[in-house]
This record gives structure tokens, sequence and C-alpha cells, in this order.
């Protein structure tokens, strides 16, 4: 006879209904691999009819999270409610009642992981969070097994399909910004409020999670610079595209001399990038390390039943026994790591292309290649393009490339062009990134 795992569910949205028809349909295929049945004990949300669609029965539904600590038969508790606040009380009150837990809050684990391992660590129990970075893409156990023996030196990610898509449809297709967002909304890539995914604040939190773990860090999450792709528009990709590359909203993390390098941005990588190849819904994530070299992550990053897969794997971890085993031992998480030291985001050294939205007159580019001398700053390419169809009477975009400069002598180049009454618009900015060195000390 098959050991039976009871399994108590909070928050039964589009992923816990997910889980919940996973688990009612591979039940069979993985006591066949494992010797374990899974059994789904309880299931808690506020809205009854939740569990109720995807096929729980009435007897087991609550609408009262108490009721899965309270039961003893219950030693796995998987929390998919969502966000920083109650579920953060439910994460804590599973954990003193003696549960394991499974999670997918990125956001919870950014903000609140050194509270949340340390409770796990004093209660014996432990938290497994697959499913927090990559939706279906095994990521944090090659981080924590398969890559241990390893000094991780970068990560470099593709983390958010709701920008990918975005990206991909305005890049390959001319989309605007706005009619490619409503696409994906449609297609249900992207919620009906896209703000945390579109100005980059997703990525961040998978980005904080994932640091954290492979730099043996207590990352803050209010250290990552943050910026998202609400400002670009397709003559912009459309330009990268001229000159050889493809746009990606990137998650990177980085030892520097000055420190950790930790920031979210859009970015112009080569179309011999491997990350340039992942689009529409996809992510992809690079992880460099001392030994293995570039290590790359392909596939579903979020959606119902690959954010379920890992759900599942994750509960198969703890029910096995090998996560509870890892995680008396773990030393990666935050709860036992201080505080990195972090490189100041103006010691960057990159290159950059820049639109500008500038009146239709003469005088106007040696204003502008002036302020970029002023500074230093070397240009690689300046262009005028003729004005879009959407673009004031009068006002015409300048694309400029620069050649390699410090990014704080870039914020001053960029101020003094703002100023000038020539210019019309806030400047828009896109970094242009390159691989990272495969092998680093």
């Amino acid at each position: 006879m098959a050991e039976v795992v009871r399994i108590g569910l909070i928050g039964c949205g589009t992923v816990g209904q997910g889980v919940v028809q996973l688990l009612l349909a591979e039940a069979g295929e993985i006591e066949r691999k494992v010797c374990l049945r899974l059994e789904l004990a309880r299931v808690a949300d506020k809205d009854r009819a939740q569990p109720a669609k995807a096929g729980v029965p009435a007897d087991r539904v609550t609408t009262n999270a108490a009721d899965i600590f309270n039961d003893p038969s219950i030693s796995i508790v998987i929390e998919l409610v969502g966000g920083t606040t109650i579920a953060k009380e439910f994460v804590l009150q599973a954990l003193r009642a003696g549960k394991h837990v499974v999670t997918a809050n990125k956001a919870l684990l950014a903000k609140h992981g050194r509270e949340i391992y340390r409770t796990a660590r004093e209660s014996g129990r432990c938290v497994a969070f697959e499913a927090s970075c990559g939706g279906g893409i095994p990521l944090i156990l090659p981080i924590r097994q398969g890559l241990i023996a390893n000094r991780i030196s970068a990560i470099y990610g593709i983390l958010n399909g709701t920008c990918n898509y975005i990206l991909s449809e305005m890049d390959q297709k001319g989309k605007s910004y706005a009619q490619a967002l409503s696409e994906a909304q449609q297609a249900g890539y992207a919620e009906l409020d896209p703000t945390l995914d579109v100005n980059g604040t997703d990525t961040a939190h998978k980005l904080a999670v994932l640091a954290s773990l492979a730099f043996m860090a207590d990352v803050d999450f209010d250290k990552i610079h943050i910026e998202g792709i609400e400002s670009l528009d397709a003559q912009d990709l459309a330009a990268g595209r001229e000159m050889g590359y493809v746009c990606k909203l990137l998650g990177i993390a980085g030892r520097t001399e000055e420190g950790l390098s930790l920031r979210v941005h859009p970015a112009f990588v080569s179309k011999s990038h491997p990350l340039a190849g992942s689009s529409g819904s996809f992510n992809a994530i690079s992880v460099y390390g001392n030994w293995v070299g570039h290590t790359l992550y392909y596939g579903r990053g979020a959606g119902q039943k690959p954010t379920a897969s890992a759900v599942v794997a994750d509960l198969v971890e703890i029910a096995v026994g090998n996560m509870p085993r890892t995680f008396e031992r773990f030393r990666m998480l935050n709860d036992v790591n201080e505080q990195p030291v972090y490189a100041p985001i103006d010691d960057l050294q990159l290159r950059y292309y820049v639109r500008l939205m500038v009146a239709d007159r003469a005088g106007v580019m040696a204003q502008i290649t002036r302020c970029f001398g002023d500074l230093g700053i070397g240009l690689r390419a300046i262009t005028q393009h003729e004005p879009t169809d959407d673009a004031p009477d009068g006002t015409v975009p300048v694309m400029v490339l620069t050649h390699k400069t410090r990014e704080g002598q870039m914020k001053k180049a960029l101020a003094a062009i703002a100023a000038l009454d020539s210019v019309r618009a806030a400047p828009v900015t896109i970094r242009l990134v390159e691989e990272h060195e495969e092998y680093s000390s």
C-alpha cells in the first residue's frame, strides 16, 4: 500500500484549480513513480464556487483557513492566495502549526523571505517555492542542487511572460504597445491590471528570490533598480532590429568588484544572444557558474498548467522527504545570510540607445551632440528619422547610439538634453547588454 500524504490548499483561483485538476488526473502516475498518494484533504477559499469549478467535493471545501491549520492529518499546506499581507499570515500560521509549506508567491518571498524561512527552521518545517520564479521551468532545484559546486557569477533572465509577449508582438509585427498589451490581456497572458508586470515589479520579485539563493545573500528588494516597458514604442524596437538587436525586459543579477548588481530594465541583446530567441509568453534564464559555465533554462514561465506542475513537484519533494532534509541543512537562504554590498547602478559601463522627440529645426542636432560631448560620451551613430503618424506636428524622432559609458554620466547627459527647449518629450533609453563572460572567478 502506498503511503498517503494529506494536503491542504489555500486559494483556489486559476493556479489553485490547476493544482486540483493535476492531482486528480495524475495521482496514479505520481504513485507509480514514488509510491506515494497525494490526497487533497481540504481546500480553503473565500468563494466556495472556485473549488467546485475544479471538481473538489463540497465536503472538502471551507471558507476558513484555520480548518486546515487545525487538522493534524494534514502535513503540507499549499499557499496560492498571492499578495504579501494575508498570505504571509497564512504561511506563518501553517508553519507554526507544524505543516510544511509550498508557495508560488514570489512577492511574499522577495519581501518577507527572512522571516518566513526563520519561522520554518524554528518550527522544524520547510518552505518549497519552485513555482515562484520560473512558472513551470525547473529553476530553483538546479541552483540549489545541480549547480551546488559552482560559485554563481551572474543571472540574466526573461522572467515575465506578459512583457515578453508584448515586446515580441511589437518587434515582430510592428504593433503598438497599447495594441500588444490589449491582445495579451485577451489571450490571458496579462492581467486586467497589468501594472506589476509591465512596470518591472514582477520581474524584480523573481530576481530578488533567485539572487538571494544564487549569491547566498539577504537581498533587499528595495535595492533593485527597476524600469518597465511602458515608455517603449514600436519605432524603438524597429530601430534595434535595424542594428541587429532584439529588445527584452531583463532581470540581471551579477557579482562586480563594487558588489552585487541587481537591475530590471528593457535591454537590447544581439540577435545571436542566447536569450534573443525566446518569444511570446516563454521565459528564458541564463545562469553562469565558474565551473559549469553558461546554463540556460527555457519554458513556460507562467500559466495554470505550468505553475501547477511546479507546485506538485514541490509536494513530491516534501512528501518523499528530500526537501525537509535539504532545508534543514540549507545555508543559501535569506535567514542565514547577511545583506550584501550593492554596486551603485551609476557605476555601470554600457552602451545606450536613446530616442529623442525634438523640434524639426536647424541646430538641434548640434545641441544634442554638445550635451553628450560635454560629459565625454562618445557617439557611435546619430540619425534623424521621418516623423511617425502619431507625432505632433513639427516633431521628429532622433535616434542615438553611444559608445560604452558610465550610467552616471549618461543620466547627466539625458537630464541636460531633456532641459533643452527643442526636446518635446522625455528621452527613451534602452541599454545594450552583451553576452556575459562564460567562465569567471
